[in-house]
Formats: structure tokens, sequence, C-alpha cells
């Protein structure tokens, strides 16, 4: 008989799990709380465009679906900076060819949606989930429309439920799973960079665009249509914060002052400073992520992150090809699989939360650095010279499979190296000098 499996949250990770058990030959219902997305018109608001990047892309491939997302992504091979005065430098995120991708959230959900439908899957929307057994792996939905209850019965239950995940609230309050939620002293704002003549892009689309002022900043990706949705991200209170803007006067002074090239391109700021929601962040951590056979955490109902590595949806693909990968390896047995799943990702959820707030320092204070960038290239010329003893900490992350919570550890033994070469007396000058990649060399060993 046909093994039967719930899953809460049609989103971009639920979605891409449906993709994987449907392939798997279990009969899987997807329960969404929303409206179905492919049936509205979504505006900007509150989606932060996403990076994906080779572990996102690794588990696209592992299902098949790889192409048909390369259609509405877009390569962004480098950082560029932007300066107060709106002088620009540029960071390449890789060697040549390597990119990251940016991606709207909305396109990239209503792909999954349809590729889940058409692979099998049964999609119910406006159903909440209010209660649920997790031990048999039941769960019960309202039905925000008519108000109707039911209780649906699996073999297995998967939580892709967001953030604010009411199957790992139950696992907190029923199973007495540990559970935190730090909320961090900066919140968020979208707007967006209209396109120009005839769907024409102000800025290189191929690039982050990253406008680092210490304590904020504002990030921009591009949209296929020419724009390019933006993000502040700055403190709660205190200077330079969003209690300070409020009328359109102070708005307006703050990006005419901050970011002067940035507010030239977008004519209906304050606008959109109304409309937009200001929105909070913060790292949600809970262990175990499964109870026995029968329910299991993926995406940020397991590890909610920090947007700064880009790697919140990327870690939550990855979720669902370990899971795959562990049923394959277990013959699918449930017990087994998700004892082992909870062991091998719940590290790694912590690595990731560390690796993205390490990198919220690095893009907001490190990038306008000229010896930060020094440093990079330093390690890139190594790293090419001896691509086996040496993979820069953001390549590990978004170009290779390593583990996050590995690639943590390598970073911080590269960190402690690279503070030893750049206290090197005119490094500026002798960088490039085989004694220093020597002495590279050398501190490896050591280290």
């Amino acid at each position: 008989m046909k093994k039967e499996v719930t899953i809460v949250g049609a989103g971009l990770v639920g979605s891409l799990c449906a993709i994987y058990m449907t392939k798997r030959g279990y009969t899987v219902n997807v329960f969404e709380r929303r409206n179905d997305l492919r049936s509205e018109i979504i505006t900007a608001g509150k989606s932060i465009n996403l990076a994906l990047s080779k572990r996102g892309w690794t588990a696209l491939e592992k299902v098949g679906v790889e192409n048909e997302v390369k259609k509405i992504a877009i390569p962004m091979y480098k950082r560029i900076m932007h300066d107060n005065k709106g002088n620009l430098t540029e960071q390449p995120y890789g060697n040549d060819g390597e990119a990251i991708y940016s991606v709207s959230r909305v396109s990239l959900n209503v792909l999954l949606m349809n590729l889940a439908s058409k692979s099998g899957a049964k999609l119910n929307f406006n159903e909440k989930c209010i209660d649920s057994d997790l031990a048999n792996s039941e769960a019960t939905f309202e039905n925000l429309k008519n108000k109707k209850h039911k209780t649906i019965h699996s073999d297995l239950l998967i939580a892709s439920d967001g953030a604010f995940s009411l199957i790992r609230k139950q696992m907190v309050d029923k199973f007495n799973h540990d559970f935190s939620f730090n909320e961090i002293e900066h919140d968020y704002k979208e707007l967006m960079i209209p396109s120009g003549k005839n769907g024409s892009y102000l800025l290189d689309k191929n690039a982050l665009h990253i406008w680092p002022r210490g304590e904020f900043m504002v990030i921009a990706l591009a949209n296929m249509d020419g724009s390019f949705t933006c993000t502040l991200f700055a403190p709660k209170c205190g200077d330079n914060s969003f209690e300070n803007l409020n009328t359109k006067a102070e708005v307006e002074q703050y990006f005419t002052d901050i970011f002067p090239d940035f507010i030239s391109i977008i004519p209906d700021l304050y606008e959109q400073w109304q409309v937009n929601p200001t929105s909070s962040l913060g790292i949600v951590r809970t262990f175990p992520w499964h109870i026995s056979d029968s329910t299991i955490l993926i995406g940020d109902s397991a590890h909610a992150t920090v947007p700064f590595y880009g790697q919140g949806m990327n870690a939550g693909f990855e979720d669902c090809r370990i899971l795959d990968e562990l049923l394959n390896k277990h013959k699918g047995d449930f017990a087994k699989t998700l004892n082992e799943y909870t062991k091998e990702r719940k590290p790694n959820g912590d690595g990731l939360q560390d690796l993205s707030m390490h990198n919220f320092i690095v893009m907001r204070d490190k990038t306008a650095d000229p010896m930060f960038l020094l440093q990079k290239e330093i390690e890139k010329k190594f790293s090419n010279l001896h691509p086996n003893k040496w993979i820069p900490l953001y390549s590990m992350v978004s170009f290779t499979n390593t583990p996050y919570s590995e690639a943590w550890k390598i970073g911080e033994r590269q960190e402690k190296i690279m503070q030893h070469i750049m206290s090197i007396k005119h490094i500026k000058d002798r960088w490039n000098d085989n004694d220093i990649m020597q002495k590279m060399h050398d501190l490896i060993t050591v280290h």
C-alpha cells in the first residue's frame, strides 16, 4: 500500500519537498493557510529576493526541475559596493563563471507549486493547521473560508510551516523540545527600483548591489522585468534607525544624505515607504527536529535564519535532498531516517545561523573596507594556487555542498591564518610575492 505524506505549508521548501515525496511514489497532500499564490496578482512589500546557490541547485537538479528554474533566475557574478558619493567598487563572488542567482520568491514559489501539482501532489489552500497529534502523524486543519475542521492522518507529517510553525510549537509544548527565538536589533523594509525605458536595467543586473554603511545597509537584486528588489536593513532604534524615519522629509533627507545614487533612481520612494511594511528578523533554534517515526521539521520551521548569507532557501532545499537520501539509505524506514536526519541537520542549522550573522557584519561593515577586499584577493590567489588546501569561506558556502557546520569551523581557522597574513608589514605592497603564499602554506600546516 502506498505511504501517505502530509506536508504543512506550500512555500518554497514545502513545494519542493512535495516533488521529492511524489517521486518516491508516496501519496502527498499539501495544506497551505494562504490563498493559492497562482491565482493572485502579487505586488512587492515583504519578499526579499532570494539568492539561489550551489546547494539549492543541487536539490533542484536531483528532482529534474533545475532547467525550469533557470528560466526565472538571473546570475550575479559579483558584489558592487556603492559608497556615499555614488562611487562603485567590485568584488567577484568566486572565479570566472561562478555566480549566485537572483530569483523572485513569488515566481519561484508559483513554479514549484505547479511542478508539485504536475508530479501528483494535491495542494489544498486556505487550510490553517490548528492542532495535531504528532505521535500519530495527525494534523487538524480549519478551512478559513467555510470554518470547517478536518483531521488528516498519514504515515508521515512534514512541517514546512515557517518560522512561526504550529507543528514546532506543539513539539515544544507537548514533547518538551528545546526552542529559542532570538530577534535581532535590525528590521528591514523592501523598496523597488523601477525598470528604465523598454524594460532596461538602471544598474548592472548581473551583480548584487550593496550600499554598506556600518550599522545599516541597502541591498538590491535584479528582477526579470528590469526592476530591482531592494531591502533596507537598519536598527530598530538609535542613530540612522527606523524610529527616526516617519515623515516624508525625514525619509527623503535620510536617503539623500546617505544613499544619494539610490534615491536618484526611485522617484516614488516615500510612497513605497508608506505602503511596504517594516518587518523584524530573527533566528530559530530547536531540538530535536522530529518525533519518532511520525513527524519532521524542514526549512524555516527547523532553522529560520537571517537573510545575510542568502542561504535560508538553499538550506531548506538541502533539507529535502538529505531527507530523500536518508530515506534511500534506510529503505523507507521512517524511524531510522528521521533520527539520522535530526543528528545530521541540526548542527548544520546552527552552522548556517552562525554564518548568517557573521556575513551581516561582513556586508554592512567590511565590504567598504579596502583591507578586507585585499584579504579576499589574497585568499583567492592562494586558493587558485592550492585548491585542495584552501577554499574561501564564501565559496565553500555558496559554490560547494560542504556541510554548513564544517564550513563554519574551517572559516574560523582560515580567519586566524589571515589575521597573521594581514598583520605582515607592508602587506599592501607585498601580498603578491611568493613568500606570502609560502607563509600561508606554512600556517595551514600549523592550524
